[in-house]
């Protein structure tokens, strides 16, 4: 009897309680995530309700730790939370929905950033999920007509929701720091006539690094761009880089350790411990064929003009664009850079990088690499394409009394936006004898 009560209480011992210490909740555009925060591994299971709306969550062996009472439940598909014991050992909680969802769940490791998790996503049924875009005013008729399309550069902040990214110095951020710049960027281009920005990350939520590639596709983007601010075990690590993709090794240790250190955001996010390595069928030999390698070509000319734009702001980590296998850069049909504007670790840096004036002059040396590549080398078809085929046929005409740039503009069956673009001016200001550019024919 002795034994059997001992084998009893040592088998009750050994079972282990996965007491939920916290729980976070992060809002998408197109889908919700509930992250539970375990001391350990636990089993679970979720199933609907209807009538009304809910979805049940069961955590063996587990009780709430947390209030919840700093969970945002005013949008989203969650109205309200309500847990409780069930059976005296498992944790039930209910999910009072707005409407009906398709839920998913699956358990997380410990990671360098957190212990066991749990995380549910949630995504509206019967929703459209459409790409995330940046309203443009509409371009006068004139000019609507004269021109294809703008071009499309997609901004990705890294990072959000569940991963922060690198806490620098003074605890500040890199999800944040970016998301600014991000914005600051899109703001530039979006005056830019002739470019169209969309923000892949548009709050502060997480996205696994295939689905950011995969939204700049959605956008038939011709440019991605993922904006980075790193950490380093160093303090002294300082300066921006800009990184293409490489098709073999990393082109220093510095490239290789960023690659990995990036990559793992997927595991830290969740993307249920997918294998990082290149088993996709979309990448699948395409590192050989002939649009990666226009692409790469592309990518690495555009990085070393932005690259030599951003030296005029910070001091450059390397003064060439340098190359490693980022898994956010692997989109074989889109040219695609990761800017790293610098290190969070180091006090200087980081002091600078949280500020709303350095990350706007960053933006801007950013913005300019970017429109000095595709003033050069515009795709056809596109506005700037044509404003460089008119600028091949050009001649110059003297400002007359009684002239306006909206009455030159009809004399030559232009429109004042181009006739600005042509000869830099910011204001339709002109003054008589002033000497401008208009379209010979």
């Amino acid at each position: 009897m002795r034994i059997v009560l001992a084998v009893l209480l040592m088998s009750l011992s050994l079972v282990t309680l996965a007491d939920v210490q916290g729980v976070r909740l992060w809002h998408a555009p197109d889908n919700s995530r509930l992250v539970f925060d375990l001391n350990s591994k636990a089993e679970h299971k979720i199933f609907p309700l209807s009538s009304p709306n809910r979805l049940v969550i069961d955590i063996e062996n587990s009780k709430m730790l947390d209030t919840l009472k700093d969970l945002d439940t005013k949008v989203g598909p969650i109205k309200k939370i309500r847990w409780g014991m069930r059976d005296k050992k498992d944790l039930r909680i209910v999910l009072d929905l707005r409407e009906p969802v398709d839920a998913k769940s699956f358990p997380l490791a410990p990671n360098k950033k957190y212990s066991h998790r749990l995380v549910v996503d949630l995504v509206p049924k019967n929703k459209e999920i459409r790409p995330l875009q940046i309203s443009k005013p509409v371009l006068d008729a004139k000019q609507a007509q004269a021109i294809s399309r703008d071009i499309i550069v997609a901004i990705d902040a890294g990072h959000g929701g569940e991963d922060p990214g690198a806490i620098g110095h003074g605890g500040i951020y890199e999800k944040k720091v970016v998301m600014a710049i991000a914005k600051k960027l899109a703001a530039l281009l979006e005056k830019e006539p002739g470019f169209k920005p969309f923000l892949v990350r548009t709050g502060d939520y997480y996205i696994g690094l295939r689905d950011r590639t995969k939204k700049a596709r959605m956008s038939n983007a011709d440019l991605f761009i993922s904006i980075h601010a790193d950490a380093f075990s160093s303090s002294r690590a300082s300066g921006s880089s800009v990184f293409a993709l490489s098709q073999r090794g990393a082109t220093s240790e510095a490239a290789r350790w960023l690659a990995d250190k990036e990559n793992s955001s997927d595991l830290i996010g969740g993307v249920g411990g997918v294998s990082l390595d290149d088993k996709e069928d979309l990448l699948a030999g395409v590192l050989l064929d002939l649009s990666m390698t226009a692409s790469l070509s592309v990518s690495l000319e555009l990085g070393q003009m932005v690259l030599n734009s951003m030296g005029g702001v910070s001091k450059l980590h390397k003064r060439r664009v340098e190359q490693a296998g980022f898994a956010v850069l692997k989109s074989p049909d889109i040219p695609s850079l990761l800017i790293e504007t610098g290190f969070l670790s180091n006090p200087g840096e980081a002091k600078k990088l949280k500020t709303a004036s350095y990350q706007r002059r960053m933006a801007t040396s950013i913005h300019q690499g970017i429109k000095r590549y595709f003033m050069q080398f515009p795709p056809p078809g596109t506005y700037l394409a044509s404003i460089r085929d008119t600028s091949n046929r050009l001649k110059e005409y003297v400002i007359a009394p009684g002239d306006t740039l909206s009455v030159i503009a009809q004399r030559h069956a232009t429109s004042m936006a181009t006739l600005k673009q042509l000869n830099g001016l910011k204001t339709s200001i002109i003054r008589v004898g002033q000497v401008i550019k208009v379209p010979s024919s």
